[in-house]
């Protein structure tokens, strides 16, 4: 499997199933959802790697879904690529301008839409999501699930490991404690926020005397990732 999961969002049974089959035939794993209620419960709780979402939904249509994942942080970054019968250029250009990465007009073949999938995937990418990212001589693969340094592997927790590929994907930003349960241990996830400090400290722990410091707490807001004196 490929490791990347996409939520198709339509309201018509047979077209989630024909897209679920292509999905499935390139090694996607995928979640389907009939409605944008139903879509966004999903994209919460499940963080999908990519949204295949139709225009035209029962109630809040594909463009109000897509404006509002847009708006909000958590969901702002995933990509999206509508799937409508419009061929207009000005629903197009609609699409586009709430922040839709691509556009694909029904009817279309499977393997197109792979294609298409695959294109805005490999552009969304960051480095340490598939390829390895290095800062300072700290390694992280997460091919292999590795965190190096230049003396040797380092010996680190499955959350922390999540914790770490977070933060060196989103640099020099401050998270607050909320933030991280989302982004890290998901939205539908009941855990004490004091929970992150806990993993924080292991995480430090873990990077040793020569990368804590990358690790910086924002008295009053939370932490961030940076290679600038804090």
């Amino acid at each position: 499997m490929t490791g990347k999961t996409v939520l198709i969002v339509d309201d018509e049974a047979p077209i989630r199933e024909m897209i679920a089959v292509a999905l499935e035939m390139a090694d996607y794993d995928y979640i389907e959802a009939a409605d944008a209620r139903e879509a966004h419960a999903l994209i919460v709780d499940k963080q999908p790697d990519l949204i295949l979402l139709d225009w035209m939904l029962p109630g809040t249509s594909g463009v109000e879904l897509a404006r509002r994942l847009k708006k909000e942080e958590a969901t702002a970054e995933i990509p999206i690529i509508m799937l409508t019968a419009k061929v207009e250029e000005d629903n197009k250009i609609q699409g586009l301008e709430v922040g839709a990465d691509d556009y694909i007009t029904k009817p279309f073949s499977p393997r197109e839409l792979v294609a298409r999938l695959k294109a805005v995937l490999r552009r969304a990418t960051p480095p340490g999501v598939e390829t390895p990212i290095e800062v300072d001589g700290l390694t992280l693969d997460p091919v292999g699930h590795r965190v190096t340094t230049l003396t040797g592997a380092l010996n680190i927790g499955p959350t922390e490991y999540r914790l770490l590929q977070f933060f060196m994907t989103h640099q020099e930003r401050v998270y607050t404690r909320s933030q991280l349960l989302d982004q890290v241990w998901g939205g539908n996830v009941y855990v004490e926020e004091r929970t992150v400090d806990v993993h924080i400290r292991r995480l430090r722990k873990a990077l040793g005397d020569q990368y804590d410091h990358l690790i910086q707490t924002v008295r009053g807001t939370g932490y961030r990732f940076s290679t600038r004196a804090a």
